[in-house]
């Protein structure tokens, strides 16, 4: 684990500096000119800056794992693409996640994120959902900067846009199911869910990663299925996370205590644990779980439940299962190289992984 928390220390780093040729701290006129293109009449400088650059500049210095253009470096790189232009390609991702976790917050009334007042309770819920669609859609710019054109073009959009209609469908699902509509759900349901929402953008880096190095439609579709499920993974060990990090691991998870208990979201835990609970125990979670609290003693019972069910551990070996009989799939799509071997050792982190 030490090795590859190094190697994503060393390329958080030039990640974070092509970020900022995307998103400046202050938008001069050359930027302007750059993102916008021509204009007829004048932008006013200081709306931008305030109500894009900033609050957009403040949530990516808050940091994150980088691990999604990681993913994207380490594949590129695999099939031949060099560091340089790999790391320019792999801020495409990391743009797209975070104005999807920006708009999320929105959606879930969420209060934290990476230990600090989410955008739309600093700057309000206007500004946060407008920056983070504009994250959805400034992407396409690095396409065009790139000159990526003719089939890589049509390759890397195709993927784009399907990948970023499924992140809707998976948030759909989530807002539904939390609203109290969840409680029936099978198992089934929860990894579609996943697939969509957290498995669609390291699905995304994937298969852009094989677009822009020219793979193979086969290389394409082995290594998202790899990389869908380590991001299905991450998901179930993000929530296992949210009700069993306290102290340190808690301040490095960035989350508030229990946040998934106060939206009444439906987990493979929760999805276990009533199908294992006894009656009245299945009742008292789905009440609490109901009421949307962030009473603690609550939180506590319901987290003791789900305990008692012995749904976390199932949790745990759930994602470990899947990224073992994920990894065949890469295996068999790349050659054998020092970045495979760091892949490898990668999806096992992210699911052994303490924030």
């Amino acid at each position: 684990m030490a090795d590859i928390l190094s190697y994503l220390e060393e390329k958080k780093k030039p990640i974070d500096e092509r970020l900022k040729q995307y998103i400046p701290e202050k938008a001069d006129e050359g930027y302007l000119a750059r993102v916008f293109g021509r204009t007829r009449y004048e932008i006013d400088k200081r709306a931008m800056e305030n109500a894009l650059a900033k609050p957009i500049s403040d949530f990516l210095s808050r940091g994150g794992k980088r691990w999604r253009p990681a993913l994207f470096l380490l594949i590129a790189e695999s099939l031949g693409m060099e560091e340089k232009e790999a790391t320019d390609f792999s801020v495409f991702v990391e743009l797209l996640h975070n104005g999807s976790i920006m708009v999320d917050d929105v959606e879930d009334s969420s209060s934290m994120r990476r230990g600090k007042p989410t955008t739309h309770s600093i700057y309000g819920v206007d500004i946060a959902v407008n920056a983070g669609n504009f994250m959805y859609f400034l992407p396409l710019l690095i396409l065009k900067e790139k000159h990526v054109g003719g089939r890589r073009l049509e390759r890397a959009f195709g993927i784009y846009m399907q990948e970023m209609i499924n992140i809707h469908a998976g948030q759909a699902m989530d807002i539904y199911w939390h609203k109290g509509n969840g409680f029936r759900i099978t198992e089934s349901h929860y990894l579609q869910m996943c697939a969509f929402k957290t498995g669609t953008l390291s699905r995304l880096a994937a298969r852009l990663a094989v677009a822009l190095c020219g793979g193979t439609k086969e290389q394409e579709d082995m290594l998202a299925r790899f990389a869908e499920s380590i991001g299905i993974a991450f998901q179930i060990q993000d929530d296992v996370l949210d009700i069993t990090s306290s102290g340190d691991g808690r301040e490095k998870f960035g989350k508030a205590y229990g946040n998934d208990i106060h939206e009444g979201k439906i987990t493979l835990m929760v999805i276990h644990a009533l199908d294992n609970a006894g009656q009245e125990e299945g009742e008292r979670l789905k009440s609490i779980l109901k009421l949307h609290t962030s009473d603690k003693k609550l939180t506590d019972e319901a987290i003791s439940i789900l305990k008692k069910c012995g749904s976390i551990e199932y949790a745990k070996a759930f994602s470990r299962k899947l990224v073992m009989d994920a990894w065949k799939h890469a295996d068999k799509a790349l050659e054998d190289s020092e970045q495979k071997t760091i892949l490898k050792s990668f999806a096992d982190f992210l699911v052994e992984r303490e924030f």
